[in-house]
């Protein structure tokens, strides 16, 4: 392994700069403004995640609610069934997204299980919401530039 030796520029002694691939990797992209970001960037959620979310941001729900809740928004559209349900509620819990609404919220007769958005959920919700946004204007500004040509 190579090492570099650096003189910094405001005095002092040399520095000592490896150049294995993980420190080169590291030292290229901490430097990058757009990856060195003090907000995370997110993957985009897919359509089961963001519409869980959605049904979840307005009311804990057991899982059969969810699905209505998510056919209502979606104004039938989009109904998930109940593999695609409990499978993607599994990741959002293990992902710390959604957790289970806590005892005291239910009522004594309704032995369901309640599910309950994080804070870190509505953060991720509302990420993807602003996402979708800017999706949607550069659409908008696309379909605007150019008319399409008569063939």
């Amino acid at each position: 392994m190579l090492s570099w030796s650096l003189q910094p520029r405001h005095g002092g002694g040399r520095v000592e700069i490896s150049n294995s691939l993980p420190f080169m990797i590291g030292f290229r992209y901490s430097r990058n403004p757009i990856m060195n970001s003090e907000a995370p960037i997110l993957p985009p959620l897919s359509s089961a995640t963001l519409h869980i979310l959605l049904a979840l941001a307005g009311e804990d729900l057991h899982g059969y609610g969810i699905i209505q809740e998510i056919a209502r928004q979606s104004q039938g559209s989009y109904r998930p069934g109940p593999g695609t349900l409990y499978d993607n509620l599994k990741k959002l819990m293990d992902q710390k997204l959604v957790v289970d609404a806590p005892r005291s919220s239910r009522s004594k007769e309704e032995d369901r299980r309640l599910y309950r958005i994080t804070s870190a959920g509505r953060a991720a919700l509302s990420s993807e919401v602003e996402r979708l946004q800017d999706v949607v204007r550069t659409a908008q500004a696309r379909l605007r530039e150019r008319k399409p040509r008569n063939i």
